[in-house]
């Protein structure tokens, strides 16, 4: 799918803030670039548009390929390395990025939608209950089954569990998009960014924010 302009950034955490109308808003704090333009692909040298962001220097353990790619674009090392796809709205100012070009929390504005993606915090093996909202049995004395997942298959027919059957297993640790967040504030001077409501992953994990795909009328946002 097409997106629009974004930046690369980790979480902070979260906290809360005050409202022009004195209401306390809980926001995500998130510290977003300065990311480095590393490549502009366009649709007629590369067959589709989009823009490949580094963010956070990294002088140790650089793999020899990408040492010649930093070396061949003359920017510096960079730990992470995505590819954001364009829209054709956003295409369209392809020619106003280059490589080398830093890009800041800037690109933000207080009362913007955007939307964040994120890797979930891992859990571990789980059971049904905790993995799948499973009800669980009869919590009396002599249950045997309070927890347990019980019979899984039909019987005579098709006599088999179902391709997709929800069981216990691993749980979190993917990647998940939030849609359409509210900029509650953009702190310029100190490279962050504050979103209303709660996004995906730990505190310190790699998120990335981006102009919202699918946008809808903006929350109530403090715009000081």
């Amino acid at each position: 799918m097409a997106r629009k302009e974004g930046l690369l950034g980790r979480k902070v955490g979260m906290t809360q803030v005050f409202g022009e109308d004195g209401n306390h808003l809980p926001v995500t704090v998130i510290q977003a670039g300065p990311c480095t333009v590393t490549a502009v692909r366009s649709k007629a040298t590369d067959g589709y548009d989009a823009l490949q962001l580094g963010f956070e220097a990294k002088k140790k353990n650089v793999t020899k390929p990408m040492q010649g790619h930093f070396k061949k674009l003359g920017v510096g090392a960079v730990g992470v390395v995505r590819e954001l796809r364009l829209d054709k709205s956003a295409a369209e100012k392809l020619g106003d990025y280059a490589i080398g070009q830093n890009l800041t929390v800037e690109i933000f504005a207080a009362g913007e939608v955007v939307d964040v993606v994120g890797v979930s915090k891992g859990k571990g093996f789980q059971g049904g209950v905790k993995r799948h909202n499973w009800k669980g049995g009869e919590a009396s004395h002599g249950s045997m089954f309070h927890r347990a997942p019980g019979s899984i298959g039909a019987s005579s027919d098709p006599s088999r569990v179902w391709p997709g059957h929800k069981l216990p297993g691993r749980m979190g640790g993917d990647r998940r998009t939030v849609l359409n967040l509210s900029v509650v504030r953009v702190l310029p001077e100190q490279n962050l960014v504050l979103i209303r409501g709660a996004v995906p992953g730990a505190n310190g994990s790699l998120v990335m924010v981006r102009k919202s795909v699918k946008t809808r009328a903006t929350k109530t946002a403090d715009k000081k």
